[in-house]
């Protein structure tokens, strides 16, 4: 009975060594903590700087307000230079404008007198043809009495009644007459040309050309009123443009003017790089906000250990005071002094830490669950292997 006992107590002693080598000798971390990407803020303008008051380490959302930039002497000198080209394209454009409306009422004026004397030329041709039909039939009339007169002269003649004399006579009074006839009628057929021609608006005669000085002096004016006008569709065109320039560098002065400031990822205030009332420069770094979006676990481990994981290899991390364990998945393994893989982070490494082996993991529940969201700084251990008291931990838990 004694040996059995003995047995026994050798067995529960080998056990209980092998559980605290095995919990011992199992592929763990020497330290592990909560790590995330940081970003940065920059000035987009120069200006004096006004921060929102928030402590260090306050969450803010996308899009939450970070503060204002503003400077009062931003350059403006090229919108007044365009604004003072508008006022006097403006003003040309206007004097053009009223110009053509002048040569407008003056063409109208003209217009009408040229219309007048259209009409009344019209009427004076008309009284000259009916002038010269009327003279053109007295001179018909008189050459008809005239032959008359010639064929009785001659009859007379013949029978010795009249003298050689009074024929000759009868005969110039003839002569006279047909000429007067030709000229009337040469006179009518003028006239009706003259008439023919005006009602064209061709007017014929000595003395001046085929239109009156008004209609001549319209022309020269509704010239003048085109060009005028062209010139005016060309300054507003030249106002068009100049309005866009205006606008787009009234948009650029606005912009350099004053400047607000957003947050760019959802996560906290890790650290202020210029306070309330500095005058910053344009790219100057303002705050530093830690990405929740983009939280890991950093740790080291052994060279042992290192040399028995891979990327994708799966891992646990648990928490400093909590029996929790946080599945996860290795996505880097960057060896020892890996110093520049935290240049970006929020949590740096120790020296101890770079003098291990750097290894990073992607544990989800801290990005997804609420209450584990953003806990930068926690630290825990990572368990790469199965150690004997899991199964009485996760009875426990």
């Amino acid at each position: 009975m004694r040996s059995v006992k003995i047995v026994a107590g050798l067995v529960i002693l080998f056990l209980a060594l092998f559980v605290i080598v095995r919990e011992q000798t199992a592929g763990v971390s020497a330290d592990a903590f909560i790590n995330a990407r940081l970003t940065t803020t920059r000035a987009p303008i120069s200006g004096t700087f006004d921060a929102i008051s928030r402590p260090l380490g306050a969450r803010v959302n996308v899009g939450d307000s970070l503060g204002t930039i503003a400077d009062p002497l931003v350059d403006n000198v090229r919108l007044s230079d365009l604004q003072q080209q508008r006022m006097a394209t403006k003003a040309e454009l206007d004097r053009l404008t009223k110009t053509a409306e002048g040569l407008a009422v003056s063409i109208e004026e003209l217009g009408s007198r040229a219309q007048s004397y259209r009409r009344e030329r019209i009427q004076q041709l008309q009284a000259q043809i009916d002038g010269a039909e009327a003279s053109a039939n007295a001179a018909e009339a008189r050459l008809r009495y005239a032959r008359l007169s010639l064929e009785r002269s001659d009859r007379l003649s013949d029978q010795g009644v009249r003298t050689g004399e009074a024929l000759e006579q009868s005969r110039s009074l003839a002569e006279v007459a047909e000429l007067d006839l030709v000229s009337a009628q040469e006179t009518v057929r003028v006239a009706r040309i003259n008439l023919a021609a005006a009602e064209r608006g061709i007017f014929l005669g000595d003395g001046y050309n085929d239109a009156p000085y008004s209609e001549q002096r319209v022309s020269e004016l509704e010239v003048a009123r085109d060009q005028l006008q062209a010139s005016a569709a060309a300054q507003a065109t030249v106002l068009e443009a100049l309005d866009l320039r205006i606008r787009a560098e009234q948009v650029r002065v606005n912009r350099l003017n004053s400047a607000s400031l957003q947050a760019n990822v959802s996560g906290l205030i890790w650290d202020y790089l210029a306070i309330s009332g500095e005058t910053v420069q344009r790219g100057q770094d303002l705050l530093s906000l830690v990405d929740c979006q983009s939280t890991i676990v950093t740790l080291s481990v052994t060279e042992r250990v290192y040399n028995q994981i891979t990327l994708g290899s799966t891992a646990q991390f648990r928490m400093n005071g909590s029996d929790r364990l946080l599945p996860g998945l290795v996505t880097r393994v960057a060896g020892s002094g890996a110093s520049t893989v935290y240049e970006n982070l929020a949590i740096a490494p120790s020296e101890r830490h770079l003098e291990r082996f750097d290894v990073t993991l992607d544990v989800p529940a801290l990005r997804q669950e609420p209450e584990l969201r953003c806990l930068i700084g926690r630290t825990g251990r990572v368990f790469f292997e199965e150690r004997p008291l899991d199964w009485l931990r996760r009875m426990w838990t």
